[in-house]
């Protein structure tokens, strides 16, 4: 089952850079970014004396092309790089306490059921600088996402949003700008709105100034240590998916037709949710169908095996004489457990190696599984040829 091979979770050591060492050919770069690589260069180097273990690599070489590109900005210590590391290398929040701050662009390319980049950009450098080559960074983006500490004097932070903005406006007018308000955990309900009305209040204001109305931002109250941050990063990866209305009409009629309160369609590794119907998002049924997930793919590390060839040849030779996978009624991972509380079951089926298929069912739906079940199948179906229609196309 692809859902039970690839579904382990991946550390801060299991990172890898996409593209060549830096050591491979010339390459023509600005001052500034020659600059901060020599930077970076000696931080590694002093890094290395204390504790070559824990020393960071050497930097990467250019990042690959045709992917669109999650560029996390704002200022120093905002949370940028524990944001990466929660969301997209499973580090445990706790553990971000002890990253050191970003000294040059992080650039990690994520392949999953479409592959994006992800910059992790350091808050000292200004990348409007003239020496720095916009195209390259903004020229195949998919979403700016600036992130401001809640805790921290954020003045100074939205300055530098409204001015990046001002600055890519003309050549980059339809860029999608999502703002992460983050580290609210500890901070009370009333608070956080008031943070977020102000920052809102203060950026809409000083870009109207300049002519530009009602700008496409987007606001989001997160942190690492809930399901806020996935929920905010499963909402810009949603901008970035062209079939996007397909896969929710799909989603809708299924909770129609087998009578579901929600259903999302989760990528099983980053457990962000690409598409959902179209009833408003629950956090609660939204956070236990993630840990759902969780426990599915724990499940499948302690109890997951591969077969040894000759037991696989006895399985298919005689009387069956069949392939294991046409042996078998449904191929991918299917599972559904009961709620002690509400009693409503929770079903999840694996679409692909890289999408699970997760709904929270009404109460009493067990007398209707093999409907259900069908339903299910026919939907999973449905996702299957929509991304194959899309994958055509390109």
């Amino acid at each position: 089952m692809p859902l039970l091979h690839n579904g382990r979770r991946r550390t801060k050591l299991d990172r890898s850079y996409n593209g060549p060492a830096r050591q491979g050919p010339v390459r023509h770069i600005s001052p500034a970014q020659l600059s901060l690589e020599r930077l970076y260069e000696q931080n590694r180097l002093n890094a290395q004396k204390r504790d070559a273990a824990t020393a960071p690599g050497p930097a990467p070489g250019p990042a690959a092309k045709g992917k669109p590109r999650l560029l996390l900005m704002g200022q120093r210590r905002s949370g940028k790089s524990s944001i990466s590391s929660v969301v997209f290398h499973k580090m445990p929040p706790n553990e971000t306490l002890f990253l050191e701050s970003t000294a040059r662009i992080q650039k990690d390319s994520m392949h999953s059921f479409m592959d994006f980049q992800v910059w992790d950009f350091p808050g000292q450098v200004d990348f409007m600088d003239p020496s720095f080559d916009l195209d390259a960074i903004f020229g195949e983006i998919g979403a700016l996402i600036w992130v401001i500490d809640a805790q921290d004097d954020y003045l100074e932070a939205i300055n530098r949003l409204n001015s990046t903005i001002l600055n890519l406006q003309p050549s980059y007018p339809n860029v999608n700008i999502e703002v992460f308000i983050h580290k609210v955990d500890g901070l009370s309900d009333d608070y956080k709105l008031d943070i977020q009305r102000d920052i809102t209040q203060r950026i809409q204001d000083e870009l109207s100034d300049h002519g530009i109305e009602n700008a496409p931002i987007n606001f989001h109250l997160t942190s690492i240590y809930n399901h806020s941050i996935f929920e905010a990063f499963s909402k810009v990866i949603q901008k970035l998916i062209p079939h996007l209305p397909t896969l929710e009409a799909l989603l809708n009629n299924l909770c129609r037709a087998s009578g579901f309160e929600k259903a999302y369609l989760f990528d099983v590794l980053s457990k962000i949710y690409i598409a959902t119907d179209s009833s408003p998002v629950d956090m609660p049924s939204y956070e236990i169908c993630s840990d759902y997930i969780d426990v599915i793919v724990d499940i499948s590390e302690i109890y997951g095996w591969n077969r040894p060839a000759p037991y696989t040849e006895y399985l298919e030779g005689p009387p069956w004489n069949k392939k294991i996978e046409d042996q078998i009624a449904c191929k991918e991972a299917e599972s559904t457990i009961v709620l002690t509380d509400g009693k409503r079951p929770i079903m999840l089926r694996e679409v692909n190696k890289y999408l699970a298929l997760v709904a929270v069912m009404r109460e009493g739906s067990y007398g209707k599984m093999p409907v259900i079940v069908e339903n299910v199948g026919t939907t999973v179906e449905g996702l299957l040829r929509a991304f194959e229609i899309t994958r055509q196309r390109k």
